[in-house]
């Protein structure tokens, strides 16, 4: 049985905190295979998103695992960022959640990155606003375990 875990995540990290940050979330996502997860997913944005994608990339050489992207609007797929597009070009799967780019695109995509996944590692600061704030209780409210990457503000 296949068993799904997605990132939330702050876009911008600090930047004496990247080593420990990455550490840290490749523990926990070796933790998650090790437990049986064989499919994570990113929503792609800079940062903790990136991040945790690469990992997968990464841990893909050594494992049977998949990872999907989750787009929130159909524009963002031709991003002129490199490292975005990489990255892209390794999912095996994209996802576009809408057509348009409308001020709840981001959202709509954070609920569906929690909606198929079985668990969340939120890469969190402890700021109660925000995106990785709302996906975070989002994630609790529909009883998705989570895993905690503290980031010191």
């Amino acid at each position: 049985m296949s068993k799904t875990c997605c990132v939330t995540g702050h876009r911008q990290l600090p930047a004496e905190q990247l080593a420990l940050i990455e550490s840290e979330l490749r523990r926990l996502i070796r933790q998650a295979i090790a437990d049986g997860y064989d499919t994570f997913i990113s929503g792609m944005a800079g940062g903790a998103d990136q991040i945790f994608a690469r990992l997968i990339v990464e841990a893909k050489a050594e494992y049977p695992v998949r990872l999907e992207a989750a787009i929130p609007y159909a524009a963002r797929t031709k991003s002129r960022d490199l490292v975005f597009q990489s990255l892209l070009a390794q999912c095996d799967d994209v996802t576009v959640v809408c057509e348009q780019y409308s001020s709840g695109c981001f959202f709509a995509r954070n609920r569906y990155l929690v909606d198929r996944s079985d668990a969340v590692i939120a890469v969190y600061d402890g700021r109660k606003s925000g995106g990785s704030y709302y996906t975070i209780q989002y994630a609790e409210s529909r009883g998705r375990e989570i895993s905690f990457v503290r980031v010191m503000p």
